[in-house]
């Protein structure tokens, strides 16, 4: 039994997740008991399509699951049709002001629109953005955040706060109801972890809608990083969420990473080898640090959900591959001992550990591949029928 597995059937890891309705970003479902999604956004020029798309090929291969665009003006939704083509990911277009660019970016293949209804603009403009939304199948996204509430909030609050960020989203949630309009999602980011657990606490109390998680402006790859561990943990492990971006000043790609190693860390999703290694000590048979670092970068192309301990000695190396896939434990002498499945298999020579371990890794990957197509294969001829 793998660790997920095993994980699966213990009840003080299951998550009790929050009840709310199912919409559709293009081709994923967000909401209800689809899984949750990982998200991320493009930081290139968007009138500068080749290198937009580039982007977003490097954020697919990373495993995005829904990719946001921003469209600040004319030139920018024009290009957002050649890169909708290209993306083989449902694309948000990130919405500011203006009310045509909703509606080119919903004519240009656009499969949600990240909006604040507030700043749309009048009833009409309002009015015409729903009507492009329903016209080209877009989900919308009500997006609220601490930085930019409304003038009459923050009167009335005297700053931001946690009721002052649900109203404002109740609000705007309103404005699409009165359009007859139920396909959004909503979002209360701030950059404090108080602020922004407390707002979606209090706002998954007041609507079933589906909940964008994220704190928003979280600061570099480290620090941001923590941040959003903290802020969207306790959220996922409260149940609430449907989908995240974790906001870092880093390479988008980073986003995707961390997202899938937080939904990973509790069980939620799992994509890729998760490493469970040991800080190291003087008992350490093999340099444990440097041995992690090289095999994250050698197996960073797996997909395939597995786990792999990498433990420098027998004092809970032993204990740690019963409930990994995959298995090493430093023993000293210059060798150690492989596992599969929690069992000893052979002992392998600390300079071929690296190469014995990839291999190994890659020919658990490969069943897993050749099992799920052979499940998706058996499965095409009843859904035909």
């Amino acid at each position: 039994m793998s660790d997920h597995d095993a994980r699966a059937v213990r009840p003080w890891r299951m998550i009790d997740r929050r009840a709310s309705r199912k919409i559709k970003v293009g081709a994923v479902e967000v909401g209800g008991d689809a899984p949750i999604t990982v998200q991320s956004m493009t930081n290139t020029p968007t009138t500068d399509a080749a290198a937009t798309i580039d982007q977003i090929r490097r954020l697919e291969e990373a495993g995005a699951d829904i990719v946001r665009v921003s469209c600040p003006d004319a030139d920018s939704t024009a290009a957002f049709k050649t890169i909708a083509r290209a993306a083989t990911v449902p694309l948000v277009a990130d919405i500011h002001f203006h009310h045509k660019r909703a509606i080119e970016a919903a004519e240009a293949g656009a499969a949600c629109l990240r909006i604040n209804p507030g700043n749309i603009g009048s009833k009409d403009r309002v009015r015409d953005v729903v009507q492009a939304a329903k016209d080209h199948g877009c989900s919308m996204r009500i997006g609220v955040n601490a930085g930019s509430l409304e003038k009459h909030l923050l009167e009335r609050y005297a700053e931001p706060c946690p009721e002052a960020m649900v109203e404002s989203a109740l609000a705007h949630a309103q404005i699409l109801e009165d359009h007859d309009f139920r396909d959004y999602k909503i979002s209360v980011k701030a950059s404090d972890v108080f602020l922004t657990v407390a707002a979606y606490q209090q706002l998954a109390e007041a609507t079933d809608a589906p909940l964008h998680l994220g704190v928003t402006e979280a600061g570099g790859l480290r620090h941001g990083a923590v941040k959003s561990a903290v802020g969207l943990g306790n959220l996922l492990w409260a149940g609430i969420g449907d989908t995240i971006r974790v906001s870092l000043s880093a390479d988008p790609v980073e986003e995707v990473k961390v997202g899938f190693d937080l939904l990973k860390s509790l069980g939620i999703r799992a994509r890729g080898v998760n490493i469970i290694s040991c800080p190291s000590c003087a008992r350490q048979g093999f340099d444990v640090i440097k041995t992690v670092e090289i095999l994250e970068q050698r197996l960073a192309h797996i997909v395939e959900p597995m786990s792999l301990s990498i433990i420098g000695c027998v004092v809970n190396g032993p204990g740690e591959a019963l409930f990994t896939d995959l298995g090493f434990t430093g023993g000293g002498a210059g060798s150690g001992m492989m596992y599969l499945n929690g069992s000893q298999i052979e002992k392998v020579a600390n300079g071929d550990l690296i190469e014995r371990v990839v291999e190994a890794v890659e020919r658990r990957a490969a069943a897993v591949r050749a099992e799920r197509e052979a499940d998706t294969a058996a499965a095409e001829p009843q859904a035909a029928e």
